[in-house]
């Protein structure tokens, strides 16, 4: 079971760096600030992934880590409400 899981998180975490990948490719190809932004959080959701599966880290111990899900997601939100506010 243990070999499934680190299977698992290897594989979302390949997945996070290449939705960062395409979002920094559409970035460069627009300037457009919201992509750079969905770039930055897609690699912290990824690093965060991968240091949860290479962290040997009780359960109970892990709560720091969702820090990082945190940082992801108030950098997407703050780059939609700085665009929409851009805008009008």
């Amino acid at each position: 079971m243990e070999t499934l899981l680190s299977f698992m998180a290897g594989a979302i975490t390949f997945g996070f760096s290449v939705a960062a990948l395409f979002f920094f490719r559409f970035w460069r190809s627009t300037g457009d600030g919201l992509f750079a932004a969905f770039a930055v959080a897609f690699l912290l959701l990824g690093a965060g992934q991968a240091m949860l599966a290479l962290m040997e880290v009780a359960e109970e111990e892990r709560s720091w880590l969702y820090l990082v899900r945190l940082a992801a997601f108030l950098c997407i939100i703050f780059a939609a409400l700085y665009k929409n506010r851009r805008q009008r």
